[in-house]
């Protein structure tokens, strides 16, 4: 078993005091996992994701990130463990007037001193690996393209090189595919996988879409209404679960026509 990169020791989250949107949360991921965490929207994922890199801060419990309590430090040391975890945002968060290549690059922002990255100063090494990573892609012909000039697919692959730019030991991915369509989601899903595989980065992927998750993770974990309810492989994820975690919102568990995408074969790491 690889080396343990995050534990969550009694991982709680409310806004009211009363009710819990994450609760009792113990999980132990070791580096070089993909896990995908499913559920049904408001079982509490986003609210899981979001705690781990205190983008929302828990009301109780641990969160050891890499040896460090992540809900004890705060100011710089807070910035510098969050230097170490990148982020794939479901809206892309990409500054839309800005080209893409520079977009990959402000991954390196936490990186580079301040005075540098105010004047976009970037080592030609870094310059290098974000057209490398674009070109992996399939994005070498977009490099100077405005990011709002390209489509949801294209945003999100930038969005991965983005993350990637940080030089993550952890990368966090909060419905990369939602906004997808069923064909985009496919190659967006094969290059996260294919890019955090070959540079064993740890992922931890949030999806509404079991087929997804079965066909990409190497773990499973299901959450409802807060709280973990199947932590396992693929295979060991019944169908009788499976309704459980999604009963009464059925219709979220896949995107439409993803039966026909699936059937289509995984893309190669590096094809467009």
């Amino acid at each position: 078993m690889a080396a343990e990169l995050l534990v969550l020791k009694n991982l709680g989250k409310t806004y009211d005091k009363e009710n819990y949107a994450l609760k009792n949360v113990d999980l132990t991921i070791h580096k070089g996992e993909f896990i995908v965490v499913i559920g049904p929207s408001g079982a509490g994922k986003s609210t899981f994701i979001r705690s781990i890199n205190r983008m929302i801060d828990p009301s109780e419990g641990e969160i050891i990130f890499d040896g460090t309590h992540m809900e004890k430090v705060k100011g710089r040391e807070l910035k510098r463990q969050r230097s170490d975890i990148g982020m794939i945002f479901q809206h892309y968060n990409l500054i839309g007037r800005t080209n893409v290549i520079k977009n990959v690059l402000h991954g390196r922002l936490g990186k580079v001193s301040f005075f540098n990255s105010l004047l976009s100063r970037y080592p030609e090494a870094d310059k290098r690996e974000a057209v490398e990573l674009l070109t992996k892609v399939g994005l070498k012909d977009q490099l100077y393209k405005r990011a709002n000039d390209l489509s949801g697919g294209q945003m999100q692959r930038v969005g991965i090189c983005r993350a990637i730019m940080q030089h993550p030991k952890l990368i966090l991915a909060d419905e990369p595919i939602a906004s997808l369509d069923p064909n985009s989601a496919g190659i967006v899903m094969d290059h996260l996988k294919g890019v955090t595989e070959e540079r064993g980065i740890t992922c931890i992927v949030n999806l509404h879409q079991v087929d997804f998750a079965k066909k990409y993770a190497t773990r499973i974990i299901g959450i409802q209404a807060g709280q973990v309810v199947f932590d396992g492989r693929p295979s060991e994820l019944s169908d009788e679960m499976t309704a459980m975690i999604y009963k009464g919102k059925e219709a979220q568990m896949k995107l439409p026509q993803e039966d026909a995408l699936l059937t289509e074969g995984n893309l190669t790491y590096g094809e467009i």
